[in-house]
Order: C-alpha cells, then structure tokens, then sequence
C-alpha cells in the first residue's frame, strides 16, 4: 500500500515535472511568434513610410521643375519687355495755328450823314466807314475728352475748344468826330492820325470730330461763346460784347502728328455793341500739330 503512495507520488511529480518543462516551451513559441508579427509589420510600416519618402521626392522635383520652368518664363518676358520699344501715348490733343477771311454782316462804322449836312454825324462817331471785309489770325487749342461722345456713338470724339482770333478791318485817317469837327470849322478832315479798326475774339466751343482713327476727320460745332473786344470803340465807350458761333470743318493728318484743316463759321451776338455790329462768316485754314 505504501509502495503504491510511494508510485502515485512519484507519477504526481513526473507529471507536475512535465508540464513545468512544457509551459516554458509553449510561452517561448508564442513569443517567438509575437515577434515574428512585429518584425513584419515593422518591415511593412518601412516599406509604407519608404513609398511615402519616394512619392515626396518625386512631387518635390516635379515642383522644382515646374519652379524652374516658371522662372525660365519670366525671364524670358522680362527680356523681351526690355528690348522691346516704349509703346507711345495717343495723340488726342492738338494745338493749330489759323487764318483766313472774314466778311461782316455790316459795315464796321459810318460817317456817313443821315441828314445830308456834310457834317459827318453817322452811326459810329468814333469809326469812320469801313468795308465790310478783313482777314483774321489766331490760334486754338482742342482739348479731347473722349472718343464715344458720352457713349452715344462710337468712332466720335468729342472736344473742347479755346481759341483766340485778331481781325484787322482797315487802317484809316477819318473819323466822324474828325470829319464833323473839319465840317464846323472849314479845314481838311484827314489830319487826325492813323487809326486801325479792328477786333479781338476769343471763343470757347464744343467741337464734335467723326471718324476717330482716320486720316481725314471731318466735325462741327454745335454752338459755341464767343467774346469780342472792338476798336476803336463804340460812341458809348464800350468794348466788349458776347455772342455765339457755328462751324463746321474737316482735318486730314498729312504727316504723323501734323495735320491741316479748313474751316467756316458764323459768329451771331444778342445785341450790337452800341452801334457797332459784329456779326459775320469767317472762312479760313489751319495747321495743327498734335500732342
């Protein structure tokens, strides 16, 4: 009976012996195998992270390329901008010289004697009888300021002009004080001195040209001021007086920035100038040159 407590004991122990020398070989294995499976998914993050790394490298040169292919551009524009010639500025802007002929409606004064005196009392005392034809110069200034006129028609420029205009009528000797003073007093009426009629104009008018960009460019002016400053003056000592102008003309540019021009107008004031008519036509030409 003992011998067989003695056996079981023994079978006990082999087999507590067994399975001690066999959990160390199972927990081994299993390490073994947790290993296994982090050393691959160690090698499978690399390869991850190494595909990553390449697919930097390539964004990064194709940007670089991009980069260089843009600086390469814009050296390219900078040079040809450089060797390029400087674009000019339009010429809208002109400044003419002009002159011509002039005929007043009227004659500028009158000696002559409405009651057959021979005392020489006339419309204008202080302007003896001139003929109603003198010559003018001046010059004018056309401002432009835009090339639509307000947006209403395309190709119609629309311009500012200020001009400034001396028309010389006559030089003469007599006046209807001179004559009536020589009529009184029996003498000869051509001692007082030389005195020359004539008239300053200056106009400012709203010109209106058709055919922007052409050569030949005719226009109009739909009415414009004039202001006129006569001598000798009137009886009443007046010199200045307003009025209105209408004219229509054309332009042809024959050289770049030289063009020349012809003209007529008609200048119309409200009132004489206490006796002294200034109305009339004026027919002329021009040259101009742009700016």
């Amino acid at each position: 009976m003992k011998l067989n407590k003695t056996q079981t004991a023994l079978g006990v122990a082999a087999v507590l012996a067994a399975g001690a020398l066999a959990a160390p070989t199972a927990s081994a294995d299993a390490r073994v195998e947790a290993l296994e499976a982090q050393v691959n998914q160690m090698s499978q993050m690399l390869q991850e992270m190494q595909g990553e790394l390449n697919r930097v490298r390539d964004a990064a040169s194709r940007s670089a390329s991009e980069n260089t292919a843009k600086v390469m551009e814009l050296d390219e524009w900078a040079a040809s901008v450089k060797s390029a010639p400087a674009a000019s500025a339009p010429k809208d802007h002109m400044f003419s010289v002009r002159g011509g002929w002039s005929r007043f409606n009227n004659n500028r004064g009158s000696t002559r004697d409405p009651l057959g005196a021979g005392t020489g009392l006339g419309e204008d005392l202080l302007t003896s009888d001139t003929d109603q034809d003198a010559f003018y110069y001046g010059g004018a200034i056309d401002f432009n300021v835009n090339n639509d006129l307000f947006g209403l028609m395309d190709h119609t420029s629309f311009n500012l002009e200020l001009g400034i205009e001396y028309t010389e009528i006559k030089d003469e000797r007599r006046s209807g004080v001179n004559t009536t003073f020589a009529a009184l007093n029996n003498i000869p009426d051509n001692i007082q001195q030389t005195v020359t009629v004539n008239m300053l104009r200056i106009s400012a008018a709203p010109k209106i040209k058709f055919m922007h960009d052409s050569k030949f460019r005719p226009w109009l002016i739909p009415v414009g001021l004039d202001m006129n400053i006569i001598s000798p003056p009137s009886d009443a000592i007046t010199v200045l007086n307003t009025g209105m102008q209408f004219g229509i003309g054309a332009d042809y540019e024959i050289f770049d920035g030289i063009v020349v021009g012809a003209d007529t107008r008609y200048h119309h004031t409200f009132d004489d100038v206490d006796g002294v008519d200034t109305d009339g036509f004026t027919l002329g030409g021009s040259v101009g040159f742009k700016f």
